[in-house]
């Protein structure tokens, strides 16, 4: 099978492209900007018809997109989560290759949910900022393009390679400084959103599955499970063995000590968003996603259509970040 995947050198791109090199049955081409793909493309500023011309070329069965931006402003946000997603569908429009599209969509596109309730495929979106209507209308454009495609929501993604500036990076990395300098207190806030984790490799296998399938329209990609940000901090703290104390910047100021907060040791399985590459101990939104205080994935359509379930629970996740951020110390 031949596939061509856009945007291997992002988070979510560098374990698809990982997880396709390892399958034998699967020829992978990766088309970008950098200088190290295999075919050096602007999504956002090349033309359909040239893209239409190397699609006739290597006539791929399946086209990834991982491509896009989380960093910008709204200009920025509609020429790379947006624009490109128009020229990829044009292109494939035009081209004889016939490949089926699997498009990495996020979230954000819902927006808020009611706290204690999950979001499920048929929901009306509602996103709550740029970066969610940006990706919103590059879903809207696979939708409605005629293309065997498929949409996969991706939820908020952790685990190896977490951008430093993604909520849970700048939580280890705050732990990291705290830890090098010898500060017993952490003051952070935002920590009361909860958010759907879902691991990274895990993604990568739902894009895998995802481009095996069938399955057309939108599909989730979580865990099912909303874990607190300051319970997800806990594990992050006993995982780096920092003793210290959480400060919460916008909740009561009494806190137990990092290190005897054991309870969250089991959490089950389990986005990174941008955000400036240090967490200051000032009231800085970590989820500055559009998406409220609550978000968890009705994950029933993963299970159903493509045979997906996660595997790798999120203390795993976590302390493959905590290894990155402690090779900093």
């Amino acid at each position: 099978m031949r596939v061509l995947l856009l945007g291997a050198n992002g988070f979510i791109g560098r374990f698809v492209a990982d997880r396709l090199l390892a399958d034998p049955a699967v020829h992978l081409t990766a088309l970008g900007r950098g200088d190290d793909a295999d075919v050096r493309f602007d999504l956002a500023g090349g033309s359909p018809g040239a893209l239409t011309r190397f699609l006739d070329a290597v006539h791929p069965g399946v086209v990834i997109n991982c491509a896009g931006t989380t960093r910008g402003g709204a200009r920025e946000l509609t020429r790379h989560n947006t624009v490109a997603v128009a020229t990829v569908c044009e292109a494939l429009r035009r081209s004889g290759c016939g490949a089926r599209l699997v498009q990495v969509g996020c979230a954000s596109e819902y927006g808020p949910s009611q706290p204690g309730s999950s979001t499920a495929e048929d929901a009306v979106p509602r996103p709550g900022g740029p970066y969610g209507v940006s990706k919103l209308a590059a879903t809207e454009l696979v939708l409605g393009s005629g293309l065997d495609a498929v949409v996969l929501r991706v939820f908020s993604p952790v685990g190896p390679g977490t951008p430093a500036g993604s909520p849970l990076g700048r939580l280890a990395e705050a732990m990291r400084r705290a830890m090098q300098t010898g500060d017993g207190e952490l003051k952070l806030g935002g920590l009361g959103v909860q958010r759907d984790f879902v691991d990274v490799r895990d993604v990568a296998r739902a894009v895998h599955a995802a481009s095996l399938s069938a399955a057309q329209g939108i599909v989730n990609i979580g865990t099912g499970r909303a874990v607190r940000l300051r319970d997800a901090a806990a594990v992050l703290a006993r995982v780096a063995g920092y003793a210290g104390s959480l400060h919460e910047l916008d909740a009561p100021p009494v806190r137990p000590a990092l290190s005897s907060m054991g309870a969250m040791a089991s959490i089950g399985a389990q986005r990174g968003e941008s955000g400036p590459d240090h967490l200051a101990p000032a009231s800085v939104h970590p989820y500055p996603d559009g998406c409220g205080g609550w978000q968890q994935a009705d994950v029933r359509t993963a299970r159903d259509r493509l045979g997906w379930r996660p595997r790798i629970n999120l203390e795993e996740s976590l302390a493959d970040i905590w290894m990155e951020a402690a090779c900093r110390i």
